[in-house]
């Protein structure tokens, strides 16, 4: 039910057990999943997608047109998941013609004052901290945590179960598994703690240390590293998903902290 000083619009679908505090703002085009609870003072406008049982906190605005001059009001969405919490005065826009869509996944954690850009993937089990911003266009895998008061450039690819840095300036793709951390943004070592705690057996992470030594600590450019992983490590699904993301790489793969300038 949503209380008396809060605007619903009547086309506006909401699930059951839906609970809205006083003063939001929900507009015609808006789908609202069963059990989600919908803070004071949030807006919800039009092409939101959400879904069951999530926490949107006060002041949260979701599916607000995107930041881009190229918008031309193309009827484009959010989507976020199941169980995702939202916090205070979170901004979300919504997408372009570029993908149609900003998403974020189930599960997910974005605390206070962060901004998804338009036409960003947000896959399941990620935590962005305070104040993290996202440029637009861009992908960040399952379980990737990232640092309050972080700063992603659009385009930017983040892998899976990474962890960067609080006040990082993410201009480079980062791949999965690892830590990043310093200035300028740079592989300071595999993520294994958050890897065991996920269920990740001591064999897989040691075959993850030993594709990033190649690719980072022993002087290799990219190309000389994926060769030399693809002749001497056994395949297996971590290591085909970081040699394809190296390889895929758009913006190239953020640099090595002990690495040579040369070799970067």
């Amino acid at each position: 039910m949503h209380h008396q000083f809060s605007v619903v619009h009547p086309e506006a679908k909401i699930g059951d057990n839906v609970s809205i505090d006083p003063f939001v703002n929900i507009g015609r085009d808006v789908v609202i999943g069963d059990g989600t609870w919908v803070g004071s003072n949030v807006v919800i406008m039009d092409g939101a997608r959400i879904g069951k049982n999530c926490k949107i906190f006060p002041g949260a605005v979701i599916s607000a047109i995107p930041q881009d001059l190229k918008y031309e009001g193309e009827e484009s969405i959010v989507e976020i998941g199941d169980h995702t919490t939202i916090r205070e005065f979170v901004t979300i826009n919504k997408g372009t013609k570029a993908l149609m869509k900003t998403v974020v996944g189930s599960n997910c954690l974005l605390m206070a004052y962060v901004h998804v850009a338009h036409d960003c993937v947000i896959g399941n089990n990620c935590i962005l901290a305070n104040g993290v911003t996202l440029a637009g266009h861009i992908l960040i895998d399952d379980y990737a945590i990232i640092g309050g008061l972080s700063a992603v450039h659009q385009f930017v690819h983040i892998g899976a179960h990474v962890m960067i840095s609080g006040g990082s300036l993410v201009r480079k793709d980062v791949p999965p598994y690892t830590k990043a951390a310093h200035e300028p943004l740079s592989y300071i070592g595999v993520n294994a703690i958050g890897l065991r705690r996920r269920g990740f057996g001591e064999d897989a992470i040691s075959t993850i240390q030993n594709i990033y030594r190649i690719l980072y600590r022993e002087g290799h450019n990219s190309s000389q590293a994926l060769e030399i992983i693809r002749d001497t490590i056994t395949p297996s699904k971590e290591s085909n998903e970081i040699v394809e993301f190296v390889k895929s790489s758009s913006r190239g793969i953020m640099k090595g902290y002990y690495q040579d300038e040369d070799n970067a």
